[in-house]
């Protein structure tokens, strides 16, 4: 009969998160996580990993970047236009030698994202970093921006560039902890809210 009864559990379940979209799923899962940490007294080890993007995490990369700043700091779709734009043209340019792009992964799911792309011959830009909520506090985006920072300067880079907003107040304190220097701000409006634009910038890229 308990058997049954499990069984019977096991699959309305899975039936119910069926029904949730693949960000849906992902914070039904945290937050049982949440609980069995909370149930067990201790909090469950986790670790990460980087790795190239596979098909499909490119889509990943735009749809995660408009659903959590629309949700997280009320950005418009035309911040997710922008992003879109940002990933179609590296994909167009294809230039492996100059430009890299990461996927941080957590128990064989997408975690964040990096890329760094060519601004000019000397510098280079990183761009779209991201670490899913659930996921933060593990040190992925310290780990993201190191590697971009590696691999810029094997790439024969003399210094990189960041633009961002001031309200990313956690990314911000990753590039500062990595060496970065805010070097410019301006207040603009842009993806349907009023911003202030931060440039960092980190040269030269040996000082890491």
């Amino acid at each position: 009969m308990f058997e049954q009864l499990d069984a019977r559990s096991v699959e309305e379940i899975r039936e119910l998160l069926e029904r949730l979209s693949d960000a849906g799923q992902r914070r039904v899962l945290a937050a049982m996580h949440a609980l069995e940490d909370a149930w067990d007294g201790a909090a469950r080890p986790r670790s990460f990993a980087l790795r190239a993007p596979r098909p499909g995490d490119y889509g990943w990369v735009v749809q995660r970047h408009g659903e959590l700043y629309a949700a997280e700091h009320g950005f418009d779709e035309s911040f997710e236009a922008l992003v879109a734009r940002i990933v179609a043209e590296y994909l167009e340019r294809g230039d492996a030698a100059r430009e890299r792009a990461w996927v941080a992964e957590v128990a064989g799911e997408p975690a964040g994202c990096v890329f760094c792309t060519r601004r000019d011959d000397e510098v280079a830009a990183l761009r779209l970093l991201l670490v899913e909520p659930d996921a933060r506090g593990m040190g992925i985006g310290a780990r993201l921006v190191q590697e971009c920072v590696q691999f810029a300067e094997r790439a024969g880079y003399a210094a990189m560039t960041l633009w961002t907003q001031s309200i990313l107040e956690d990314a911000c304190r990753v590039y500062e902890r990595a060496g970065f220097t805010l070097t410019e701000a301006q207040a603009h409006r842009s993806f349907g809210r009023d911003l202030v634009a931060q440039t960092w910038s980190l040269s030269p890229l040996s000082r890491t």
